[in-house]
């Protein structure tokens, strides 16, 4: 049988760090053509970079944030012309400030809000126009169980996530009419910045709860996701899949 994702083209935003990089890995591993952004960390970068094409595949990266509308536009028609088409796009950015809404100020609200709802906005849609040209393509939007359960996670943080599922829900009906799918994971707490970045009393609370008695692996996620953007998932759009170990918090 061949690899999942046999000579597709992808593109994953955050590719640098945590669960981004595990997705760019497992999908060149899987046989895809990687290019990805990242914020501020060249080393990372240059790591992911390596991962992907020590097997065998080409790795695009891009020193670009998900907010900078001029440069992500740049950056797509680059990509396209090295790749020729985009196959996949994974939505994996995003940022967490721990705060309690009572101190939240309007620009740590705005910020988030910023990056990981306006940033959706700003990578997806000309990716997406790309897709309806082609008439094919994959869309998996990263959210997370902070946005559908009551988690002592920040507020902005929670409230941008529940709004990658109605993006998520909307833009499958409307991309299903040109062959595109859409669809989501919920992640839990795994094993990145990000989810060491949550108080260690809720981490330790997690833990005991989770069926499976830990955090997530980031691959664990991104092997989960490579057949999600995959051929072989053929009657999936419009879809939240939670991935957490089995957690009841």
């Amino acid at each position: 049988m061949s690899a999942l994702l046999e000579g597709k083209k992808a593109f994953v935003s955050g590719g640098s760090r945590g669960l981004g990089k595990a997705l760019c890995e497992v999908f060149a591993r899987e046989g895809a053509d990687v290019a990805f952004n990242y914020h501020s960390n060249d080393e990372e970068a240059q790591d992911t970079l390596r991962r992907i094409e020590q097997h065998g595949r080409k790795g695009m990266a891009f020193k670009v944030s998900v907010v900078d509308k001029v440069a992500i536009k740049q950056m797509v028609t680059d990509i396209m012309a090295e790749f020729g088409r985009v196959d996949i796009l994974v939505n994996n950015a995003a940022i967490n400030k721990a705060d309690s809404f009572v101190t939240t100020t309007e620009a740590a609200w705005m910020n988030v809000v910023n990056t990981n709802v306006n940033g959706l906005y700003y990578i997806t849609k000309p990716f997406f126009k790309q897709m309806l040209r082609q008439r094919s393509g994959n869309i998996l939007n990263l959210t997370s169980i902070g946005a559908i359960r009551a988690l002592p996670t920040s507020v902005h943080y929670a409230t941008t996530k529940a709004a990658v599922i109605g993006f998520t829900k909307c833009l499958a009906k409307e991309a299903g009419t040109f062959n595109v799918t859409v669809n989501g994971i919920a992640a839990g707490i795994f094993d990145t910045d990000l989810g060491h970045s949550l108080p260690d009393k809720f981490k330790d609370v997690y833990e005991m709860w989770c069926t499976k008695g830990r955090m997530g692996r980031p691959q664990e996620l991104a092997e989960f996701a490579a057949f999600m953007v995959s051929d072989r998932n053929t009657y999936m759009t419009g879809e939240i899949i939670t991935i957490d170990g089995g957690s009841v918090v």
